[in-house]
């Protein structure tokens, strides 16, 4: 990337909660924290911490269902010593039995951060009713009991049975000169060869629609509304994309103008596509007054009636085409954005196409396309909703997803 001075190392492994058994879900994301205690070559946290804190980078990792990630973004003059601390990070861990036993007390005070945080655990339940209990239903985080059970062998055995050359991803972006892949080859040339575990295929059953309420004494309703889609790997995701624009994906959206502008029972509100390379869905997000969640969930599932019996216009459609190249234009203007945008194609569907590419898709979305994905979704045995607030009678609410 010529017009900048940055470099971002991102390296990414397939794996994560949807890979794991049930006596260790949450294993994955603790690996994560693990990481950054101590390897070989810088012994503690600390030391870990100042070798990017003293060049003024930037650095993290993140834990998803289907992989785990690892970056680091320095200045251009810095590739070298980027490359290295990654490699050490994930080649060299100690696991000590003392950090683990310490770690053990910081993931549980997250996980009830989280829980703390309704705007954001609404979208893990609204997973967890969706896929219920098998894998793709699982916290990512895991549950307190899970964390506080795990030993060193079980965080040793996963990490040697996931952490292998055949699901890793080294990309690389930004202010680069001439020989990055020999850099690469020479600080990542330990890397194990294992067998892998693969993930379980997930199973999709649902004949009538469903709520899931988590009873919390919050001061709004947090909830999310909305139907199983389609997944990474299908063409019709691109369709699914621009619906979910159109449906609530920005300030001049439906549901924005709706449930926002008009009526004005909500702050927030958003549609968004999720896509995991087995499932998919559209969903909505709200938070909204107590007294006004029936009416919240009436108005958007009569949006969703209007996008099946009723075409968009013209003008519409090509809004939200332009708005969704828009936005991704201004988002891959780093090199971290970039890095995310190569290796995830390439990791999860072995396929990479340029922003360009992805444009040429989204372009050829049609009116007809719109209406008959909206049928094809939105149907009254794919609804599903997930809720937190002081509430405890599922019926009331499954009564209200008629479409």
């Amino acid at each position: 990337m010529e017009s900048t001075e940055t470099v971002t190392v991102l390296v990414l492994v397939k794996t994560g909660s949807k890979y794991e058994q049930k006596n260790i879900n949450g294993i994955s994301h603790f690996l994560e924290h693990l990481f950054f205690k101590g390897t070989k070559k810088r012994p503690t946290a600390f030391e870990i911490a100042q070798t990017l804190d003293s060049i003024g980078g930037a650095y993290n990792a993140f834990t998803g269902k289907e992989y785990t990630g690892f970056w680091a973004k320095v200045t251009g003059q810095h590739l070298d010593l980027a490359l290295d601390w990654l490699s050490d990070l994930l080649l060299n861990p100690r696991f000590r039995e003392a950090d683990i036993g310490r770690e053990k007390g910081v993931i549980v005070e997250e996980i009830k951060m989280q829980r703390d945080v309704p705007m954001g655990y609404v979208a893990d339940l609204w997973e967890m009713l969706l896929y219920k209990d098998q894998p793709a239903g699982w916290l990512i985080i895991g549950k307190e009991e899970n964390i506080s059970r795990v030993k060193r062998k079980d965080i040793l055995d996963y990490f040697k049975s996931q952490y292998s050359a055949e699901n890793t991803i080294v990309c690389v972006a930004g202010k680069i000169g001439p020989g990055v892949a020999k850099k690469i080859g020479q600080c990542f040339e330990e890397i194990e060869k294992a067998e892998l575990n693969q993930k379980e295929k997930v199973v999709e059953v649902q004949k009538d629609p469903d709520a899931l309420l988590y009873f919390k004494k919050t001061d709004q309703t947090h909830f999310c509304l909305g139907a199983r889609g389609f997944d990474l790997l299908s063409p019709q995701r691109y369709i699914q994309m621009v619906l979910a624009v159109i449906l609530g994906g920005n300030a001049s959206s439906r549901l924005f103008i709706s449930i926002r502008q008009k009526a004005g029972l909500a702050y927030y509100i958003h549609t968004s596509s999720g896509t995991y390379t087995d499932t998919g869905y559209l969903v909505t997000q709200a938070g909204v007054a107590h007294k006004n969640v029936k009416k919240a969930v009436g108005l958007i599932l009569k949006e969703y009636r209007t996008m099946k019996e009723k075409r968009v216009t013209k003008e519409e459609l090509q809004k939200a085409k332009d708005y969704l190249k828009g936005t991704m234009s201004l988002n891959l203007e780093t090199s971290d954005a970039q890095a995310s945008f190569y290796a995830t194609q390439e990791l999860l569907r072995r396929e990479i196409i340029t922003p360009h590419q992805l444009f040429e898709k989204i372009d050829k979305v049609t009116l007809n396309d719109i209406q008959e994905i909206a049928k094809a979704i939105f149907q009254p045995q794919k609804l599903n909703l997930a809720l937190i607030g002081p509430f405890k009678e599922k019926k009331d609410f499954r009564k209200l997803l008629k479409i």
